[in-house]
């Protein structure tokens, strides 16, 4: 056998997959790996909502008795599942004291129907904030320094991938939700174009924005989701990879630049310098003022008031403030507000993608700076001010691991390309991934 059990965990899911394939290790022997791993530190890290044992490995067993012909491109491959989407044979608790039943709600959503029916293994629930929604986080930590916080609100999906626990993970995006973490647990993190992966079945905050996100620690990894998902472009990308010589590349600092801090600031620098030394083209990209009213459109405040009636008319009395506030409209927000913001958000979408397509990819922030340091009672996740606008404006992002903050912990940077190049974004993501993380700085001690 060419891996001891015991560094299982260790693997992508793309090695673990070629030897599952090849008969070298049992679906339960990998399964068991994880388990293993996940009894030795979680206990810190804190990722998992929910994980039965048992039933994972019922799974595992149930998969390696399938014949060869019966199993599909993701056979045996385990999958955590953030808390807000539905999973028919474990429970969905929402981090809500309204959902605290241990009984699974008896469907899957869209997202984990294709993943089952392409082979993969769904091995449990991982944490969130309240509906993924308010920033009150949960117990998880940071798997690099446990003072810190994971990110939020996909918090226990960033985290367990990047602790080696699980190889993939599930979460969703809002603002922040998925690219955060990603950047704070040191792994990449993939937004597709909004709507691309159906949302039926997750909790909704914002039908405008809410979007399905993939973890992963590589960007094979994240392909081979793409593929599971079929997310393709009308022009597929190369075979080959990427060159980074001529190569393009536009730099957006956005309006919200001033809230960068020392570490954010630095990767920039770094990211900027590393990209020139591999001959590729450089420039910085300044949108146009337009962009800068995104922040002030009422399209969230809006959409959660809808969104979140039910639960409030049935569960005030245990609601998170932040719940509440949307659906008692406490903001003021009017009809006329939201269609204007709905309008003029619409008007811009087709004029990123132009300035979008310019380029290879543009670079952006990630975050603010590196994980901050968690604060009782609420553990506050961390500022999303560099992610709304992407999401708000529905294209894909790639957090690219590789950068080290002022503390030595992890940092990414964002790659964007425009709506429906999401497999154009993970090819240029992947040859941008190799030299960020072999110059960027920032190794993991785990």
């Amino acid at each position: 056998m060419p891996h001891a059990l015991c560094d299982l965990h260790r693997l992508d899911a793309s090695s673990a997959l070629a030897l599952i394939r090849g008969n070298e290790v049992t679906c339960v022997e990998y399964v068991e790996a994880l388990l293993a791993r996940i009894e030795q530190r979680d206990p810190v890290v804190k990722a998992w909502a929910f994980l039965d044992r048992e039933h994972a490995l019922a799974q595992a067993r149930a998969l390696d008795a399938l014949p060869h012909n019966k199993r599909g491109p993701l056979h045996g491959l385990p999958v955590a599942v953030k808390d807000v989407i539905l999973t028919k044979d474990q429970p969905t608790q929402y981090r809500s004291q309204a959902y605290a039943s241990k009984v699974p709600i008896a469907m899957d959503a869209a997202p984990v129907m294709t993943l089952r029916a392409s082979g993969a293994l769904i091995l449990g629930k991982t944490t969130t904030t309240e509906f993924a929604t308010c920033q009150r986080g949960p117990e998880t930590r940071n798997p690099h320094d446990p003072t810190r916080t994971a990110g939020g609100s996909s918090s226990g999906s960033g985290a367990a991938v990047g602790d080696f626990q699980v190889p993939i993970a599930l979460g969703t995006q809002t603002g922040g939700s998925t690219i955060r973490p990603g950047s704070f647990n040191g792994i990449y993190a993939f937004k597709p174009t909004w709507n691309a992966i159906s949302r039926e079945g997750l909790k909704i905050y914002s039908l405008t924005c809410d979007t399905l996100g993939l973890y992963a620690r590589s960007v094979a990894d994240l392909k081979l989701l793409a593929d599971a998902f079929r997310l393709e472009d009308d022009v597929p990308p190369p075979v080959e990879p990427l060159s980074l010589k001529g190569a393009k590349f536009g730099l957006v600092k956005t309006h919200v630049w001033p809230r960068a801090e020392e570490g954010t600031r630095a990767a920039w620098e770094k990211a900027k310098t590393l990209l020139v030394e591999e001959g590729a083209e450089v420039e910085e990209v300044d949108l146009p003022a337009e962009f800068e009213e995104l922040w002030r459109l009422y399209v969230l405040s809006g959409e959660g008031r809808s969104a979140f009636l039910g639960d409030y008319l049935m569960h005030a009395d245990v609601l998170d403030p932040l719940i509440l506030s949307h659906v008692r409209n406490e903001s003021k927000i009017t009809r006329a507000q939201q269609l204007e913001g709905y309008d003029k958000i619409a008007a811009l979408r087709p004029k990123l993608d132009a300035i979008a397509s310019r380029y290879d990819a543009l670079v952006t922030p990630s975050t603010v700076d590196e994980a901050i340091k968690l604060v009782e009672p609420d553990r506050f996740t961390g500022d999303a001010s560099f992610n709304l606008m992407w999401t708000i404006l529905q294209v894909p992002v790639l957090n690219v691991p590789g950068f080290a903050g002022p503390s030595g912990c992890p940092l990414g940077l964002s790659l964007v390309a425009p709506r429906y190049f999401d497999q154009h974004l993970l090819w240029v993501g992947e040859a941008v991934g190799r030299v960020w993380g072999e110059k960027g700085g920032w190794k993991s001690a785990l």
